[in-house]
Formats: structure tokens, sequence, C-alpha cells
């Protein structure tokens, strides 16, 4: 018997029918639908594929990135190793110790830790500090907080940061672009993860003070403690770090300070 239309085909010879043709159209429809969704089941599977082969990419060079040390932000360690030889190519003094305000006589003299309001009745002129900048004598009743200062904070409080054990990074403004003070203030603004939490950084610019309103002349960076001064022809990270870890409270080193007030906070 000879074959039929049952969905197979159709006989030899024979015409199919319009059932028949009508069949063959929705079985040829269903096979580029089928092979349409396979190509975009395939599609879907590979941008997926891109987009994990991508992510698994951003995490891994996250990762990287995280381990490397940050090579703009030396160790602490690595700036002690390099004081010695940054004090001289920096063209820095001694650490001095400084004399009393008002050259009081004795160890502790009243006037050389007066309050300004309580104290004494009004702030004196810078001109009348021993040092510039100040190293003690009176000051506001409050301390400055420890910090990066962008523009020069209130100098009376700042002195009175030192008498808590505070150490201060003055900088000259001609040398705010550089990259010395753009690498002090970097390190200093991780005060936490270095231990100096009694840190202040800031540009000394009080012109309305004269002449020591003004760093010396030659003098580009100025690093302060109570009764302690060193000061730098030019800015230096690894002579500010090796002060700072000395004459501030709070670094892991002994402290070698001498503040009155070394356990009070700024």
């Amino acid at each position: 018997m000879a074959n039929t239309t049952s969905g197979r085909g159709v006989s030899p010879g024979r015409r199919p029918t319009k059932a028949e043709r009508k069949e063959e159209a929705r079985r040829e429809r269903e096979r580029l639908q089928a092979q349409a969704a396979a190509r975009k089941r395939n599609r879907t599977i590979g941008l997926s594929l891109v987009a994990l082969a991508t992510v698994a990419v951003v995490v891994v060079v996250v990762i990287a990135q995280a381990s490397k040390p940050k090579s703009d932000i030396p160790t602490t360690s690595a700036l002690l190793a390099q004081a010695a030889a940054a004090t001289k190519s920096a063209g820095c003094d001694a650490v001095a110790s400084t004399p009393n305000f008002g050259n009081a006589p004795g160890a502790d003299p009243t006037i050389d830790h007066a309050h300004i309001g309580t104290t004494i009745a009004s702030a004196p002129p810078l001109s009348a500090y021993p040092t510039t900048p100040p190293a003690s004598g009176p000051h506001e009743p409050v301390p400055l907080p420890a910090g990066v200062y962008d523009s020069s904070p209130d100098i009376y409080a700042s002195i009175h940061s030192l008498e808590h054990a505070g150490a201060i990074i003055w900088y000259a403004p001609s040398a705010a672009n550089s990259d010395a003070v753009k690498q002090i203030k970097a390190f200093y603004r991780q005060k936490a993860n270095v231990g100096q939490t009694k840190v202040i950084v800031a540009p000394y610019d009080y012109a309305s003070q004269g002449a020591q309103g003004s760093l010396p002349a030659g003098v580009q960076m100025a690093l302060a403690a109570w009764h302690r001064l060193q000061t730098c022809a030019s800015p230096n990270l690894a002579v500010a770090f090796d002060f700072t870890s000395q004459y501030s409270n709070g670094y892991g080193n002994a402290y070698k300070g001498v503040a009155r007030e070394p356990g009070l906070p700024l």
C-alpha cells in the first residue's frame, strides 16, 4: 500500500493536499523557531560567561591592588631608617630646647603656660614669643585638635596642643603644592594607622603678626613640640616623622618630650 501524508510526507508523484501543505509549513515554522531559540540561548550563555569572566578579572585586580604597599606612603620603619640622611639633605638644624616665654626664670614658670582670658587678659603678639614658631607660652584654654589643616589654624590654640604633648609640622605656604608637603599630608591623614594621634600639619601664615607671622627666611618646615623646635630648609617626611615619633605622645616609641600634660587629649 502506498505511503500517505500522516505526518511523514506524501506518496511519490502525488501533489500534497492543502492540509498536508499547512502541516509541512507548521513544522518548518517550529524548526526555525527552535533554531532561533537555540541561538538566543547560546548567546545568553556566552554573554553570561563573558560577564563572569570580567567580574573575576576585576576581583583579582582589586585584590592584587589591595595587597600592594602604597608606594607613595612609606612605612614608618622606612622613614625612621631614612631620617639621619634626610636631616642633612633637607638642611635641618638639630632639635633645640627653647627658652621660657619672656625668659621667665625657673623650670615651669606660670607665664609659660598661662591661659589667655584667665591668667592673662589678652593674647600677646607673636613677636613676644622667644621662637618662631612658638614652642611654649600663653595659649587658648582649649587645645587645637590634631589633624591636617589646609589653612592656618588658631596659633594660640596650637600652643596649648604642644602642652598636651602634641607636635606640629609647620610648612611655609610657598611649599604647599610641593611633592614633599603633599606626601607629608597624605602620611599624616592616616594618623590612626601610624600612632600619630597628636600631630598637627598646617601652613604657618599669620601675616597680620608681622615678621613673626611667617617662618624665618630660609626655613620651609618647622617642627614644634613643647619646648622643642627643629627647622629645615625644605620639607621632608622622614625628618618630620622622626621628630613626631619622639616628641608627640602617641607613637610606639618612648616619649622624649617635656610637655606638662602629656596624658591629656587634643
